[in-house]
This record gives structure tokens, C-alpha cells and sequence, in this order.
């Protein structure tokens, strides 16, 4: 008996929400052990806020080039700049304040 080499997905079914909770479930029973949830688990509340800016372009090209000097992001760049700046001259990086 010969091999199908593709398989026409035009004739499938969908697999409907129960049935993937079946097979969820089987393989938590089978291999006893809970599924990680997909996607990116939320950073807290206190990390981060959500803020759109508009920055000059010769700014934001400078930051750019900082932070590829760096090997960081350019917002974690100008982040930390920001930080610098508001918390009187103590240096902050990405992990929490550093003493200089």
C-alpha cells in the first residue's frame, strides 16, 4: 500500500473545544503533569506602564546608537536615562538601582 505524501486539509474537520480539553486532560493524566498556558506570563502591576511618547528623530536616533553600544534596547536606554535623571544621579539599570 502506497504512502499518502500530502494530505488534502480541504476534507478535515475542526477539532471542537471539548475534544481539546479531552486531549488536554489525557495528557495530564498521562504523563502527571499540568500543561504550561501558552503565551507570555504578565509582568506585575508595578513594573511598567504603558506610555506613547513622540521623540524628536535625532533623539531617538542617538538613544538607538547608546543602546546598541550598550547592547541593550533603546527604551530600556532611555528608560534608564529617565531614572538617572529623576532619582537625583543614582544609576539604574534594567535589574533594580546599582550604587556608583
Amino acid at each position: 500500500m502506497k504512502k499518502a505524501k500530502e494530505f488534502d486539509f480541504s476534507k478535515a474537520r475542526r477539532v471542537t473545544a471539548q475534544e481539546t480539553l479531552a486531549f488536554k486532560k489525557a495528557i495530564e493524566r498521562t504523563f502527571h503533569m499540568k500543561r504550561p498556558s501558552r503565551g507570555r506570563p504578565p509582568k506585575g502591576l508595578d513594573k511598567y506602564r504603558d506610555v506613547h511618547i513622540r521623540l524628536h528623530p535625532k533623539a531617538l536616533e542617538w538613544a538607538h546608537t547608546q543602546a546598541k553600544h550598550r547592547g541593550i534596547g533603546y527604551q530600556t536606554f532611555i528608560n534608564e536615562i529617565l531614572l538617572h535623571r529623576a532619582t537625583g544621579g543614582r544609576s539604574y539599570t534594567s535589574s533594580g538601582p546599582h550604587k556608583q
